[in-house]
């Protein structure tokens, strides 16, 4: 996919989440349950103990999480706007990053494990911008993607015997499949799902996240 189209692709999705179109989501090979959907608001917190927090300001920081999938055009758009945001409020929040690989995705799901397996030798950042940094090379084709992956991880410098053996372990899986189902109970419906704190973000336009960011912060002052 051309570089003009991808672009156009990400703009109308992130237009298409901006007026509240849904998304059915049931992500495979990670199944989801059919559970109750509780809002965030209700006083369960978004980030669980073994979530993974690329920045971490401490236990009173504002904290931003993202639940987002590798394969999702917005959630590279968004991605930047992202990074540029952690830059920014660098020491000020912490930023939660929890995987929720979507139907209609073939490739998101090995995606994620790839990122975990990263993540269990302390390359969770490395790879989870290269995953977004190298989208078009490997999105939306029906072929497993899983050696692309693995070629990332080679050249990240990771250690390979002890990423094949992450992947190929049953706990991996389940780590991912754990952030799934807790987007499951919270009802949430497509990528990327943003939160300040417990609160969930509908947006209209990024600085949506700013903005909100800065509430509360100001709030905590």
């Amino acid at each position: 996919m051309r570089t003009s189209t991808r672009i156009q692709i990400a703009v109308v999705a992130l237009l298409l989440i901006a007026a509240g179109v849904v998304y059915l989501v049931i992500a495979k090979p990670f199944e989801k349950k059919e559970v109750a959907s509780p809002s965030a608001s209700n006083g369960i917190s978004v980030v669980a103990e073994n979530s993974h927090r690329l920045d971490d300001a401490g236990p009173d920081a504002v904290v931003l999480t993202e639940f987002l999938d590798f394969e999702c055009e917005a959630c590279a758009a968004v991605h930047p706007y992202m990074e540029q945001i952690r830059k920014d409020y660098a020491g000020k929040i912490t930023f939660v990053l929890r995987y929720f690989p979507l139907n209609g995705h073939p490739n998101s799901g090995p995606a994620a494990l790839a990122a975990e397996a990263a993540a269990r030798q302390g390359k969770l950042e490395v790879m989870y911008n290269k995953l977004f940094d190298t989208q078009e090379e490997w999105s939306h084709k029906a072929d497993s993607q899983a050696d692309v992956f693995r070629g990332y991880a080679e050249q990240l410098g990771l250690d390979m015997a002890a990423y094949d053996a992450a992947i190929a372990d049953p706990a991996t899986e389940a780590r991912v499949k754990e952030d799934l189902d807790a987007a499951t109970r919270f009802g949430l419906q497509g990528t990327p799902s943003i939160f300040v704190n417990n609160e969930p973000l509908q947006l209209t336009k990024l600085d949506d996240i700013r903005a909100a960011l800065d509430k509360a912060l100001a709030e905590k002052s």
